[in-house]
């Protein structure tokens, strides 16, 4: 029995996780939800997944995924496909484009937010249908 061996442990993590003393520089691709406390520079796509940059992420770098929380720094353009969510401690220097965007007091931006476009579209859509 001694010679036995375990099963390896079960991954039950569904989050990747770039810590605090982790710093990483290119482009950063992941297929699952994404945090990131640490700092990055380059460019984030995390297609179908949720990114999170944590308050203490420092990032410069373009970020691309499904929803976006940031309560942190980002310094870069900001895409996703459902949502942007900028915490109280979060700061984008950059352009914010999504469906939904939803900014605490104290958060701060420096360029263009285009929120709503579906929205704006399938009114734009509506109105030109009307006689």
């Amino acid at each position: 029995m001694a010679n036995e061996t375990a099963a390896p442990p079960t991954e039950r993590r569904k989050v990747a996780w770039i810590g605090p003393g982790v710093r990483v520089e290119g482009k950063l691709i992941s297929s699952e939800d994404l945090v990131i406390d640490g700092r990055v520079d380059g460019s984030i796509e995390v297609s179908d997944h949720h990114l999170s940059i944590g308050p203490d992420g420092a990032v410069t770098a373009d970020l691309t995924a499904r929803r976006i929380t940031i309560s942190g720094s980002v310094k870069g353009n900001v895409k996703a496909r459902e949502r942007v969510d900028l915490h109280a401690t979060g700061s984008v220097t950059g352009d914010i484009s999504a469906p939904r965007f939803v900014m605490a007091e104290g958060a701060a931006v420096a360029g263009k937010v285009d929120a709503g476009a579906a929205r704006k579209a399938e009114t734009g859509a509506a109105a030109r249908a009307t006689p």
